[in-house]
């Protein structure tokens, strides 16, 4: 594959300074990485029109008309003089080309390049001009057409023209869209005869799809839409299949190994929590704990995804998955992403393991060294059955007995790397079991991609007892009313939530906005009738562990925060979440934070606080939070209103490969076909050794799809 590895730079019409900036805002470094950028839309340029046809409500039109006049003007619109056949070009800031068809005349203006413009629109020439059209001083114009001489014959004037992603650095330095499609032309004119077939003859073959080269050479310049159809579905179809297919057979692998520790019993432990509970528990809980006990049973090593709405009673199913490997004599670990939640986790789990034996320690960047030591002493004699922690239980010196089941907490913000410094305290190099928890809804393809090594269970069942939250949108002209409805909520023993966004890249200014804020709260909620208490990131653990702590207790009646109450805050007694700002959530992020009252008996409220210049996009998200509190159901119309956005952002970073063409917020009946394919493929061939699949082996043995099998690591 040598032309396709070669450093961009060395591409007719690149050179160094083009490609450092390629390299800098697109990743383009080679080639190959040129040829896999695609068109994000296109621009039917297969018909003329006439001059006389003209309107500027068009997002583009095109003429094809001779050169009748050329003016160069200067400053304040002087035209500037000529010196016999000497022009002062330096004075020159704007040159004005009047063109006529047959129908009428009208204006190209440059702003730049007005030397080389001014050379080769020579009067007499005819030239295609396209661009978007405005009008000024009665006279229709084009601003900086692109402009062609007619059947000039190069690949890169096709009926519909590639649009490609860009960005101001490039367009500033004169990389424009036909300069990239120019770019195009000349790397598939070197490379195309060297690209090979990726997927195998009876894929295409049953699939109808087209090959490779054909695929490549008309997603950049299709001959008609038919064919611009064809190559789209080929290039999403092999990138999705790719990627399953990596993902999958990693799966298959290690559910095939006799890896996993094998826990066949029910322990008297698991029973006593079981039926000391005040309630029963719901039939999505129970199918849950049944296909987790199964896992444990079976050999192989766990590695399920549990998704659960806020409030679905994911944690309850976690600690009875951990009394099950107690019971086989296992030690167990829950890993959470804050020390707030960890500590509501290990609260949490103290009331239900009240009637066990099951010793339970908490594990924290701010425990103390003397619990520290006791805790460490603990875990390796076997007596801490269930460690709750953060990120400290990955230390190297948090060393476990037996470690047979390990529970991960909204796994999403933790690092593959610290995950498996998790796997590797297994006993004896065996890998615990794994069970990834999160509360953050993921529409159904995302999870099938950003999971696709997993095996998924859904709690999609609400425990019995939980009430609806009313949810409402206002502008801040509410904002007195929104106190009073404070008032009476904190007048019946209630509590308050509001909270304000906190973004990094804004973080000095969004802070005084927080206390701003907080004064705000201050002047209508004066003490000693109210007390206010504020958390934030920026706070050191003790101030915001004793604020936190005084909310949850009663000893406060608002909490203003940042999202760092997003996660896992437990405080039945709050009934009223206001959110300042509402538009600079994500969907996800209201949803989480919503989840936070609900908890009591007391029926509850959410009330969102938009800016006046919300978007039209931004006010549909809200909106749409008031219509639903299905989780699964704002994630999936969050996803189709704008794309996989914050949740591909970061959660994608695990995949083996990023999307170039296909889309997983549009692409779902594809991504569908390609994991049953993929399936079907590894049924037949589990190792890719059959010679009908040497192209796929050849495929998933290149670096970017190597899966890194955090599982096995010891």
């Amino acid at each position: 594959m040598g032309e396709l590895q070669s450093e961009i730079k060395y591409l007719k019409g690149v050179g160094p300074k083009r490609a450092e900036l390629l390299q800098k805002e697109l990743g383009i470094a080679t080639i190959g990485d040129l040829i896999r950028l695609y068109p994000f839309r296109y621009i039917d340029r297969s018909s003329i029109q006439n001059i006389a046809s003209v309107r500027q409500d068009v997002a583009s039109i095109q003429i094809q008309a001779r050169v009748v006049s050329r003016t160069l003007y200067g400053p304040a619109g002087s035209i500037v003089k000529t010196d016999g056949e000497k022009i002062h070009f330096n004075a020159a800031k704007r040159l004005s080309v009047i063109v006529e068809d047959q129908t009428g005349r009208m204006e190209m203006v440059f702003f730049k390049g007005i030397r080389w413009n001014y050379e080769r629109l020579a009067p007499g020439l005819t030239f295609i001009f396209f661009g978007k059209p405005s009008e000024f001083n009665g006279r229709y114009n084009i601003v900086h057409p692109e402009v062609d001489v007619p059947q000039e014959g190069n690949m890169s004037q096709g009926a519909l023209t590639g649009v490609y992603p860009s960005t101001e650095r490039l367009k500033t330095a004169g990389i424009t869209g036909k300069v990239m499609c120019k770019m195009q032309s000349a790397a598939l004119a070197l490379c195309l005869p060297e690209i090979t077939e990726t997927l195998p003859d009876y894929v295409m073959g049953e699939l109808g799809l087209c090959g490779l080269q054909y695929a490549l050479k008309n997603i950049h310049f299709p001959s008609d839409t038919y064919a611009l159809q064809k190559a789209t579905r080929r290039l999403k179809f092999e990138e999705l299949f790719l990627l399953q297919l990596s993902l999958l057979k990693q799966k298959y692998i290690r559910s095939r190994g006799d890896n996993g520790i094998v826990m066949p019993k029910v322990g008297p432990d698991f029973n006593a929590c079981y039926n000391s509970l005040p309630y029963k528990l719901t039939g999505a809980q129970q199918r849950v704990i049944k296909e987790i006990r199964e896992d444990l049973m079976s050999g192989h090593q766990m590695n399920r995804l549990l998704q659960g709405d806020v409030g679905s009673g994911k944690t309850l199913v976690a600690v009875l998955s951990c009394l099950l490997a107690t019971g086989n004599g296992y030690q167990t670990c829950i890993m959470a992403p804050t020390e707030v939640l960890a500590q509501q986790h290990y609260s949490n789990i103290c009331k239900y393991l009240a009637n066990t034996s099951v010793k339970c320690a908490l594990l924290t960047g701010s425990t103390g060294t003397k619990d520290r030591r006791e805790i460490h002493s603990g875990l390796e004699d076997g007596s801490i059955g269930l460690l709750v922690g953060t990120h400290a239980l990955i230390e190297d010196n948090v060393i476990f007995k037996n470690l047979g089941l390990a529970v991960i907490d909204e796994q999403h913000r933790f690092g593959v790397d610290q995950r498996a410094k998790l796997w590797s305290k297994g006993p004896g190099g065996i890998p615990p079991h794994v069970l990834v928890m999160t509360a953050t809804p993921i529409p159904r393809t995302l999870a099938m991609t950003v999971y696709g090594d997993l095996d998924v269970s859904v709690i999609d069942e609400m425990p019995p007892g939980r009430k609806p939250v009313r949810t409402t949108l206002h502008t801040p002209a509410k904002m007195p009313a929104v106190y009073n409805f404070m008032r009476s909520e904190i007048a019946k023993g209630r509590q308050v939530f509001v909270v304000y966004p906190m973004i990094f890249e804004n973080e000095k200014l969004d802070l005084s906005n927080l206390e701003r804020g907080y004064e705000d709260i201050m002047k209508e909620f004066p003490l000693p009738q109210y007390k206010t208490a504020m958390v934030h990131g920026q706070q050191a653990n003790d101030v915001k562990n004793f604020n936190m702590d005084a909310f949850a207790a009663g000893r406060a009646d608002i909490l203003v925060s940042t999202t760092v109450i997003e996660v896992g805050v437990d405080v039945p007694n709050a009934s009223v979440m206001v959110i300042m700002s509402a538009e600079r959530f994500g969907l996800s992020q209201l949803h989480q934070l919503r989840g936070r009252v609900g908890r009591g008996a007391a029926d509850s409220h959410c009330i969102l606080i938009r800016d006046l210049k919300t978007s039209k996009e931004s006010l549909q998200r809200l909106e749409l939070m008031c219509r639903t509190e299905n989780g699964f159901e704002i994630a999936e119309e969050d996803m189709k209103m704008r794309g996989p956005g914050d949740l591909e952002g970061t959660m994608q970073s695990g995949l083996p490969i990023s999307l170039n063409i296909a889309s997983l917020a549009k692409d779902g009946l594809i991504l569908g076909e390609a994991r049953a394919y993929a399936q079907k493929v590894l049924k037949a061939d589990p190792s890719l050794t059959d010679p009908r699949n040497a192209r796929l082996a050849a495929e998933l043995r290149k670096e970017k799809y190597r899966v890194q099998d955090y599982s096995k690591i010891s």
